[in-house]
This record gives C-alpha cells, sequence and structure tokens, in this order.
C-alpha cells in the first residue's frame, strides 16, 4: 500500500525509469568489435532490459488506474462544494490561469496614449474600462484561494492509500 500522494511521485520515478531504460536498450543493442574478436561481455543483456521495461511498463499503467480512480472516487469539500479530487485539481489550475489574468489588468494603466494613433491635435487613448486596483485585489484573492484548495487537495492526497506494491521503487 502506498499513499496516493507517494504515487504520484512514483509516476514520475516510473516515467524516469522508462526513459533510462530506452536508453540503455538502445546501448546494449549493439556491440563495437573487430569480426575476429570474441563479443565482449554484457553486464545485462537486451532481454534483461526488455523484462524490466515490460515491468515498469506495466506498474506504469497501475498505477495511472489507481491514481485515475481515486481522483475519480475521492472528494475534497471547496467553498460549500463537495468536488471529486480531479475536479479539484481542475479548479485550482483555473483558480490560478484566472489569478495570473486579474495581474495583467492589475498592472494597467487607467489612461495612457496610444502612440501612432490619431493625430496632435486629437490623441487617441488607451482607457481601462476598470479598477486595476480592483483586480490587484482580486488576483490575491484567487492566488489564496488556490492556494488553499492545492492544501486540501495534497493533505487528501496523504489519507488515500492504494493498493500498490511500491517496494521495488521505495525503500
Amino acid at each position: 500500500m502506498i499513499y496516493l500522494a507517494e504515487a504520484i511521485k512514483l509516476k514520475s520515478i516510473l516515467r524516469t525509469q522508462l526513459h533510462d531504460l530506452e536508453n540503455e536498450l538502445t546501448r546494449v543493442a549493439f556491440v563495437s568489435k573487430t569480426k575476429a574478436e570474441p563479443f565482449p561481455e554484457q553486464p545485462r543483456t537486451m532481454k534483461d532490459v526488455e523484462q524490466d521495461l515490460a515491468q515498469v511498463r506495466f506498474d506504469s499503467r497501475k498505477l495511472d488506474a489507481l491514481i485515475y480512480r481515486a481522483n475519480i472516487d475521492h472528494t475534497i469539500e471547496f467553498e460549500g462544494e463537495t468536488l471529486p479530487i480531479v475536479e479539484a485539481i481542475e479548479r485550482a489550475t483555473q483558480l490560478r490561469a484566472e489569478a495570473n489574468t486579474c495581474k495583467e489588468l492589475a498592472t494597467s494603466e487607467t489612461e495612457e496614449p496610444m502612440y501612432g494613433y490619431g493625430t496632435e491635435s486629437a490623441p487617441i487613448y488607451r482607457i481601462a474600462l476598470f479598477d486595476p486596483e480592483e483586480y490587484r485585489q482580486k488576483a490575491l484573492l484567487l492566488e489564496k484561494k488556490a492556494h488553499a484548495l492545492s492544501n486540501k487537495i495534497n493533505a487528501k492526497n496523504y489519507q488515500i492509500e492504494l493498493d500498490f506494491n511500491g517496494e521495488a521503487y521505495f525503500l
């Protein structure tokens, strides 16, 4: 059994292992030698590496299924709503995106000349139809909400156990 939080980290480890094993397979697939020389001893054969690759791929698929199922089956309370973890993750992502948009608007000037437009006697201005300070405050609030939701997700990830033996990857 491992916690969902550990499973998420393990997915990253497995991706790295897959990449490393694929590179190793390419290395052990060829040798450089003259025709008269005997084949050099290799610590691992292609078959060894292919077996490891198959196991890591299997574990990766199994772990994916367990993570997806846990993210659908388990919920988090946020702003009076009960959200499946998968939806809470998306909501946190959306809150951060909205906060970034608000930050950009918050840096706007309320009024600024648009150089190269209009004439000297009738310049054209770009005028904000909103209060940048309100958007700065809104960005701060949205960031706080995103952090709070992320913290709830992280805490929940340490409460959920998955039926996966991670001994091959963790001490």
